[in-house]
């Protein structure tokens, strides 16, 4: 019996029934504690009876609810009151998928759109070892305002799972699917044959799934049917195929025949292995459709051009005949003036002479006054991060990203030193004067700013204050809508320029205030995005990817969104003392497609090059990569981060000086940089330069003792001195401030084993590679103890399957000095040949 109005589940406090079926009944409710609208699902009876089900479903829920992504529906609690089990999860107000198919014929555009959202939030789920196991139509809402998608009961089918019906069964399938409104319905129209079967699922069961809503799109139709349970099993079981999608609908594209034929593959060794590949493909084909419909679209335009042109040639013809006499009529008009009008204009000359050179003399004075007070023009400034007056910590990203956006703009000014992000801030949350700052990043002008947001309203106030007399240049206060934060951006950067008294060309202004995106929504998003990108936590990485991903979702020509994306993938793909590792083929084909986008949207976006530079790199070529960065740098001198990509590459190309030149630029613009200055010690270290590398890395650890990197990497300069002890006790330092990371065990596995501990070295060699049988762990690492245990055999054996890998890390073979030893065997030659480090 459904619960009646106003009752009250928890704190939870009943509205009305939204739907009801076998999964149970759905509400409509009010959060009384937060002030919020949410669904309740109320489970059934014989469910939460069921202890060990009931325990099986807590846990598969809990871990469903963790899941952070834009279009998987959140959950908020599972609780119960009394006997009453329920799920409370966001309300969305709209249609099922269902619905929409019955009441819509779908464009083929739409149905690609909406399997790109399902398919990007499987892949989220997939990666979190989360399948769904029924993907159906009135499991996937459309919310109504923007028909975004919501995927619906993650960690629900798993409770409601039976064995297969039988192949005698004859239930009618029709009440499978054609149900009144917000009855739950049964899967078997959308259950894979391994399903079916009986046997084992994984992520390729979603897939399936998705191919059979995808079909559904666009026919009307579903692949496989019959009048009966066991009839539908017989076809999804049987080796006949579905017809084709353009038997049933028109203009199907090839390319969308192909991939609804792969999802559907029977043998899922055949199908999609990964939602990730095949979200690839749907956004590849959804650019190809976006670009047959502009060209559509231009055609006509064109043709209307053409005939408005013609039309306005005529008029413009027309007009000048019938103008011919109007001089001498003007003349005529104007004979009467007398000889005092005449002289007049020689008066107004006069008087006009005399007050240019009272301005003159104004001007003169001013600037010998002005130059008193400030004789140089401003060349070099520091933007501090903002502070976040609003009192609400959920908006720091605000005060951040207008921060990083502000440096951003700023940077592309010429003959302007801009310093960049990570060194400004260092010094967030610190009272620090400003002679101090302008003294330790050797900068003439410091840009403080508060930011206060109040509902809709925001309230930014800058000062600009010279770094040697305190004395503010200039102070402003704006006051805007959140909805023109776009907008107030670009007003800002010219406001500052023009107070720096930069001149500006027509191309630097709009360097300056170019908008990447007039979405507001879009932008916040992607400022969240960089938010956690810049924490640099395996975890905050991939929020960061999610916020970049439902930037673009907002707006699909948001390129520095996809530069994101880009940028997040190369995080996770490299390897680091603090941070977890995706395999190279998980992290570069994402990373490289991000960038490609990026620069298919805007080819002149320096961080896409840098980006895009950096994958060709690791993905050994050589020559795309360098043209890449030299276009990066040239597009932007002052972005710090192309130029420390490059001056490591150049050192994994064993062009040392180079190298050190280029990351000393980098160290110019952002002095404060831990990644910056640890790279100066990476390029010492394998220029051979020993002494100076630990110098270098000292000097880094004073900003911060905790860096395990830095850690690590002075340990290898360390034991390449024969100083193993030190060695060892930076490298222990090194695993405890990682937590053991992969990448510290590692080298403190090799030193113990050139130090002669081969006992603890083969502890450590164990440790990895039982931590391989659990995730990623790069085969490099593993290579670099056999070296030091002298097993030179194993040690080519593993860098044999790097390469079979596509390890990022033998980008560093031809400097890397623990690889000495083998340097004179003929099958370490040809690894060096045939990875194509330049010679």
């Amino acid at each position: 019996m459904p619960l009646p109005p106003n009752i009250r589940l928890g704190r939870y406090e009943i509205r009305s029934q939204l739907g009801a079926g076998g999964m149970g009944e759905v509400y409509l409710a009010q959060d009384t504690e937060l002030e919020r609208t949410v669904a309740l699902k109320v489970l059934p009876e014989m469910v939460a009876s069921d202890k060990q089900r009931m325990q099986r479903f807590i846990r598969e829920a809990k871990t469903a609810s963790s899941l952070n992504h834009p279009n998987i529906l959140t959950i908020f609690e599972i609780g119960h009151d009394d006997q009453i089990h329920f799920i409370a999860t966001e309300f969305i107000e709209g249609e099922t998928l269902r619905q929409h198919i019955q009441s819509t014929r779908m464009k083929v555009s739409d149905a690609v759109a909406f399997a790109i959202q399902t398919a990007d939030a499987l892949a989220a789920a997939h990666e979190a070892g989360i399948i769904h196991r029924d993907v159906k139509p009135e499991n996937i809402m459309l919310r109504r305002r923007d028909s975004y998608v919501k995927i619906l009961d993650f960690g629900l089918a798993k409770l409601t799972e039976r064995p297969p019906a039988s192949a005698d069964s004859q239930a009618p399938t029709q009440a499978l699917f054609r149900t009144e409104d917000g009855v739950v319905v049964g899967t078997t129209l959308y259950m894979s044959p391994e399903q079916a079967r009986g046997i084992g699922v994984d992520a390729r069961t979603d897939i399936w799934s998705l191919g059979v809503v995808l079909y559904e799109m666009i026919t009307g139709c579903l692949p496989f049917e019959g009048k009966t349970t066991s009839e539908v099993l017989a076809s999804i079981l049987s080796e006949k195929e579905p017809p084709p999608l353009a038997r049933f609908a028109r203009d199907v594209p090839a390319e969308l025949e192909r991939i609804v034929e792969k999802t559907l593959c029977k043998d899922r060794e055949e199908r999609y292995q990964t939602a990730k590949d095949l979200l690839l493909d749907l956004k590849r084909l959804k650019q190809r459709l976006e670009f047959k419909a502009e060209l559509e679209r231009s055609a006509a335009p064109h043709r209307d051009a053409v005939r408005r042109t013609d039309e306005q040639t005529l008029s413009e013809t027309s007009t000048r005949v019938a103008a011919r006499g109007a001089p001498t009529t003007a003349l005529h008009a104007q004979s009467p003036g007398t000889t005092q009008e005449l002289n007049r204009p020689k008066r107004l000359r006069v008087l006009l002479l005399l007050a240019a050179l009272i301005v003159v003399i104004i001007a003169i004075a001013g600037y010998f006054y002005f130059s008193r007070e400030n004789n140089t023009i401003i060349q070099s400034i520091t933007v501090m991060p903002f502070v976040n007056a609003s009192g609400n910590p959920d908006v720091e990203y605000l005060s951040d990203g207008m921060t990083e956006t502000l440096i951003s703009n700023l940077s592309q000014l010429p003959n302007l030193n801009v310093k960049a992000r990570s060194s400004v801030f260092r010094y967030k949350g610190k009272e620090t004067d400003a002679k101090t700052i302008g003294r330790e990043l050797n900068v003439q002008a410091i840009l403080n700013g508060r930011v206060v947001q109040r509902g809709d309203q925001l309230t930014l106030s800058l000062e600009l204050i010279d770094a040697q007399t305190e004395n503010v240049i200039w102070s402003e206060q704006y006051n805007r809508k959140q909805a023109d934060l776009v907008s107030l951006q670009n007003e800002i950067a010219r406001d500052v320029s023009n107070k720096l008294r930069v001149k500006l060309s027509g191309a630097d202004e709009q360097k300056l205030t170019k908008k990447y995106t007039e979405n507001t929504e879009a932008y916040k998003l992607y400022l969240q995005g960089r938010f956690y990108w810049n924490k640099r936590t395996p975890q905050d990485i991939r929020t960061s990817a999610a916020y970049f991903q439902q930037a673009i979702t907002v707006d699909p020509n948001y390129a520095l969104a996809y530069v994101g994306i880009s940028d997040s993938y190369l995080l996770l793909g490299i390897p680091d003392a603090m941070t977890d590792m995706l395999s190279p083929q998980e992290s570069l084909p994402q990373a490289r497609a991000a960038a490609d986008r990026a620069l298919e949207i805007d080819g002149s976006l320096a961080e896409a090059y840098a980006s895009r530079a950096h994958v060709r790199w690791k993905e050994r070529d050589w020559t795309g990569a360098e043209e890449d960065f030299k276009r990066s740098i040239g597009l932007n001198p002052n972005y710090a981060n192309a130029r420390l990509f490059y001056g490591l590459y150049l050192s994994s190309a064993s062009r040392h000086e180079e190298a050190l030149r280029e990351l000393r630029q980098a160290q110019e613009i952002d002095p404060l940089s831990f990644p910056i200055n640890a790279g100066v010690g990476f390029a010492l270290y394998f220029a051979r330069r020993y002494d100076e590398a630990i110098e270098q890395y000292k000097k880094t650890l004073e900003m911060d003792s905790t860096f395990a990197l830095v850690r690590q990497r002075l340990g290898l300069a360390y034991a390449q001195k024969g100083a193993h002890r030190e060695a060892v006790a930076e490298l222990q330092q090194a695993m405890n401030y990682s937590n053991r990371a992969p990448l510290a065990v590692a080298s403190l596995g090799y030193v113990y084993a050139v130090s002669g501990n081969k006992g603890e070295a083969q502890k450590m060699l164990s440790e990895l590679k039982d931590l391989s049988e659990r995730r990623y762990i790069s085969t490099y690492s593993v290579a670099m103890i056999y070296v030091g245990l002298g097993e030179k055999e194993q040690a080519l054996q593993w860098l044999a399957r790097g390469y079979e890998e596509r390890n990022i890390e033998l980008a560093w073979i031809k400097v890397e000095p623990r690889l000495d030893p083998l340097r004179d065997d003929p099958r370490f030659q040809e690894l060096l040949r045939k990875i194509g480090s330049p010679q």
